[in-house]
């Protein structure tokens, strides 16, 4: 029972954030920590260490989301509002993107790249988005995201050639669109 507190210990806030990421609903999220831990400790006996346990956590994580999605309860493709993305701490959940300003005008410039970097990422179409959390924002690897999607190394390359691309597009469009008014 020790080790099951450690693990949910250990992994619960990045699962919790990646559902969030996932969906943009706060319940969906703990919905699918919940799922996550439920199915990990009730199929613990079938893992067999042929992964890390951080991907098979993130495995079972990928396809609660999935799951959530086909069941319509989770709709990750529109557009949401800023204040739906709240982590436990009521503090809004962002992507971290480094500052490395000094100058106050510059933190401006940030922030506002800061939000239409957040809302791209939020408003990519979900197979995409899914991949680009896990292999930009988590960290995993190709060979890692493909084992933990269940797809193809080929398919987790695409999706994420083609989710680094509509963000450049939504970037550039967002920042063409600001010089323009």
């Amino acid at each position: 029972m020790e080790a099951m507190e450690a693990i949910v210990d250990r992994y619960e806030n990045r699962i919790f954030n990646f559902g969030l990421k996932m969906c943009g609903q706060f319940q969906d999220a703990e919905d699918i920590t919940q799922d996550t831990f439920l199915n990990a400790f009730r199929y613990l006996n079938t893992f067999r260490e042929e992964t890390k346990l951080k991907n098979w956590l993130f495995k079972i994580a990928a396809t609660a989301c999935i799951r959530k999605r086909r069941k319509k309860k989770c709709e990750p493709d529109h557009e949401l509002s800023l204040d739906s993305f709240i982590n436990t701490d009521g503090v809004q959940e962002t992507y971290d993107i480094p500052d490395w300003s000094d100058d106050p005008s510059d933190k401006v410039i940030q922030a506002e790249m800061n939000t239409v970097i957040n809302n791209s990422i939020r408003a990519l179409p979900h197979k995409y988005k899914l991949v680009f959390n896990l292999r930009d924002i988590e960290g995993f690897s190709t060979k890692e995201t493909a084992e933990i999607l269940g797809i193809s190394i080929e398919s987790v390359k695409t999706r994420l050639h083609r989710a680094r691309l509509a963000l450049r597009e939504k970037i550039s469009r967002s920042y063409q669109e600001g010089k323009s008014t």
